[in-house]
């Protein structure tokens, strides 16, 4: 996971803890988006319809273009009948990384889950999951996105906060150009522009070097994967236009070039 990058100005930090020290260099929007978007599976807490007892669940996870989580179910596994009879739950993601696994930053996604056979939200849980491919044309599986009501950060130590998902999520007013042009951008960027896609992951994210392809747009950044590898790559500002996104792409890859 990339650094969180300090406040920008105008941020709302969300609501900390009453007597908590907030950390300079702490932006819990950030931090949030950041693991909303990069993070590939997560525990999927759901109302056990038998005792009315919270069912947690290995799930993976990909992202509407809002941000708002996507999970691929079956309609055999437990936690999905959960769903059918009431569909609150909340989805943790988790940062892991060595030493104490409470010392890494976690977010905790609270909302409805709903049934949504939209094709662009199976397209990009599949573009994240490529694997899921083997089972996704199963006729017991379907998708299912997160209506979101709220989000709890942890970063750490004295790094708390809860967000209102218009903090969070990506404001998708006025983008249909860009959601509507975005496979055949990821599918050009990563036949035709993949040393571009290479620095960005390696120079603006500091990844590993890798086989790193685009696996989503939307108008606040990009999604990157390399097997099991993931980064996000925030845009310097929001873009609504296919113009704006080739303008901004080549902005980033001239910028990751010069510091490469």
């Amino acid at each position: 996971m990339t650094d969180i990058p300090p406040p920008r100005p105008g941020t709302m930090p969300g609501r900390i803890p009453e007597n908590a020290k907030l950390p300079e260099d702490f932006d819990p929007v950030a931090g949030a988006r950041q693991l909303l978007r990069a993070t590939r599976a997560g525990t999927l807490s759901t109302n056990d319809r038998h005792t009315g007892h919270p069912f947690g669940s290995l799930v993976n996870v990909a992202t509407a273009a809002d941000g708002s989580p996507v999970l691929l179910l079956s309609r055999l596994a437990t936690h999905t009948a959960n769903l059918e009879r009431d569909g609150r739950a909340s989805i943790l993601l988790a940062a892991t990384g060595k030493g104490d696994p409470l010392a890494h930053p976690r977010l905790t996604v609270l909302g409805s889950l709903v049934r949504d056979d939209d094709p662009a939200l199976r397209r990009r849980f599949l573009s994240h999951h490529p694997k899921a491919e083997l089972y996704a044309a199963l006729p017991d599986f379907s998708t299912w996105r997160m209506i979101v009501a709220a989000f709890h950060l942890n970063g750490g130590f004295a790094r708390a906060a809860d967000l209102a998902p218009e903090d969070v999520l990506s404001n998708l007013a006025g983008a249909e150009e860009l959601l509507a042009a975005e496979e055949s951008a990821i599918a050009h960027m990563n036949q035709d522009h993949a040393e571009a896609v290479a620095l960005y992951a390696t120079v603006l994210a500091g990844a590993p070097a890798g086989a790193w392809k685009v696996t989503g747009l939307d108008p606040d950044g990009l999604d990157l994967a390399a097997g099991d590898l993931t980064r996000r790559v925030a845009f310097p500002e929001r873009i609504t236009t296919a113009a704006q996104l080739r303008a901004v792409l080549k902005t980033l890859a001239d910028q990751a070039r010069a510091k490469g």
